[in-house]
């Protein structure tokens, strides 16, 4: 079965409201609450206004993410790049963003530090790709930073709210292996597409999974409880022959702490995955 893990932050409390962000004062707390959630990763953030306290930053809080993990069998082998959300890589001319590209090298090399194997790339909401020299530029960026990730052999999974077939079409321009597709089940649900289209076209492609549920149009929903045709996209993402972690990106619950939900949604995607094992 593949591991399931979840999305960093998602153990703590909401800071200003905020449905996700990097949980400054209890980032080590959340290694043990993942444990007793009984899952197997966190998906660290690295985002703007926290960067300056974020442990990747200094070898010292990169040994001490490394001791939490072994110690309480929790990895931290991806990164949500949240950072490039506010910090662009392409201006909206296409214009590619020399800090931001050098930024990006720089991640991956701490990213290397911590035995990281991808890192997600978010271009959706303040960062999403609205114009064919935005594509362009993307492109362009990326292959600036390849040669490092090459040398640190750590994947680069773009998250677009492209339709796939636009997506698909980045991915083969680029035609690198570790340049992926991230598929966050919940957002391709909120934007409309047809999970039996669009896993057909990124299947492969196919890098990482986030996990969540949303309303058609809208937000974000406990698991099961909005239009994301669950049983549809499992079945094309083993089709695809995914073996890695599915992360947990699902809404908050009023009434469950942050860890007993986490749990809850970690036997819902167990349900859905023991479903497609032979009998």
């Amino acid at each position: 079965m593949n591991p399931i893990g979840i999305m960093q932050g998602r153990l703590s409390p909401p800071v200003d409201g905020r449905i996700q962000s990097f949980p400054v004062d209890t980032w080590r707390e959340e290694f043990e609450f993942a444990r007793q959630a009984g899952l197997a990763c966190i998906e660290w953030i690295y985002e703007t206004g926290t960067d300056a306290r974020n442990p990747l930053r200094t070898d010292e809080g990169i040994a001490e993410i490394l001791r939490l993990s072994e110690r309480l069998g929790v990895a931290a082998r991806s990164i949500c790049a949240d950072y490039f959300m506010s910090e662009l890589l392409v201006e909206s001319g296409g214009e590619v963003r020399a800090p931001a590209v050098a930024h990006l090298r720089w991640l991956l090399g701490r990213a290397e530090k911590m035995g990281v194997r991808y890192i997600v790339l978010p271009f959706v909401d303040s960062s999403s790709l609205k114009s064919p020299q935005e594509i362009g530029g993307l492109a362009s960026a990326l292959g600036e930073v390849l040669p490092e990730a090459e040398r640190t052999r750590i994947e680069l999974h773009l998250e677009t709210d492209l339709p796939p077939k636009e997506l698909v079409g980045i991915l083969e321009s680029i035609g690198h292996p570790l340049v992926r597709a991230n598929y966050d089940i919940g957002n391709s649900a909120a934007l409309g597409h047809e999970p039996s289209q669009e896993l057909s076209l990124i299947g492969p492609w196919l890098g990482s999974v986030h996990v969540k549920d949303r309303i058609k149009g809208g937000h974000t929903v406990p698991l099961g409880s909005g239009n994301a045709d669950f049983d549809t996209c499992f079945r094309l993402i083993a089709a695809a022959e995914f073996t890695g972690a599915f992360i947990l990106q699902a809404a908050r619950e009023n009434g469950l702490s942050e860890t007993e939900l986490a749990k809850r949604n970690r036997m819902f995607v167990e349900r859905h995955l023991l479903a497609l094992t032979p009998a």
